[in-house]
């Protein structure tokens, strides 16, 4: 019975943005008894050699994978990537995931429809099966569900056209939220913050960081969260 209990277990992927979000995924995937855990996977922008949108560095995603306990896989996005060419870069991942036997793949989306449904039908015909643990959880509830757990992330980029330049390197906390505008989504899922994970359930420990300096780039402010030891 154990056995044929493992073998029912589905290969999964995680997308690990290095964020929240992706890391609160992880928590529930981990207590999922029907997932099978194999690997994290990252999108990074070979131009600044960082993941995409958080601008986290390429060792903290190491420290943060084997904090988790998983491979992680880095998928090199090239300078000035069009759609056409990320497709095609995806599409080259999602057939090696599938020869691996990969059976699904997990992304920590939470509403905004038009990616779920870009999620899918890059999936579409793969075999590989789209899972989106957090999709459609109550907002409050999952903000007092990841700090209560004792989830600690730092924001590494805040669009400027939403939010101050200073928020940029503090700690997500409830202090932080409840200093956003009515029209900010306190997760950023409209992209207001994008924030990297140092501590949570998710880990076997916590990664220590220094937040470096912070800088202006094309309508956003980003924090260097450096790892540390």
């Amino acid at each position: 019975m154990p056995n044929q209990q493992l073998r029912s277990k589905k290969k999964t992927l995680l997308s690990w943005s290095s964020g929240k979000d992706s890391a609160w995924a992880l928590h529930v995937l981990q207590q999922d008894p029907s997932i099978e855990l194999v690997g994290l996977f990252t999108l990074i922008e070979q131009k600044h050699n960082r993941a995409s949108m958080h601008d986290t560095r390429i060792e903290m995603l190491h420290r943060q994978a084997e904090a988790a306990g998983l491979p992680i896989e880095l998928v090199f996005l090239p300078d000035e990537c069009s759609n056409d060419q990320y497709d095609a870069i995806m599409q080259e991942y999602i057939a090696t995931a599938a020869h691996h036997q990969v059976e699904c793949m997990a992304f920590g989306d939470l509403f905004v429809n038009e990616i779920r449904q870009y999620r899918e039908r890059q999936l579409q015909g793969s075999g590989i099966s789209p899972l989106f643990p957090l999709w459609g959880m109550c907002t409050r509830y999952l903000v007092e569900a990841m700090l209560s757990a004792g989830l600690h992330a730092h924001i590494s980029s805040v669009d400027l056209n939403k939010l101050p330049a200073h928020i940029a390197g503090k700690r997500w906390s409830k202090d932080v939220i409840a200093s956003f505008p009515d029209d900010c989504h306190p997760c950023g899922e409209n992209g207001e913050i994008h924030t990297v994970v140092v501590a949570g359930p998710m880990f076997k420990k916590h990664i220590p960081v220094n937040v470096g300096t912070v800088i202006e780039r094309n309508g956003f402010a980003y924090a260097d969260i450096i790892p540390l030891g």
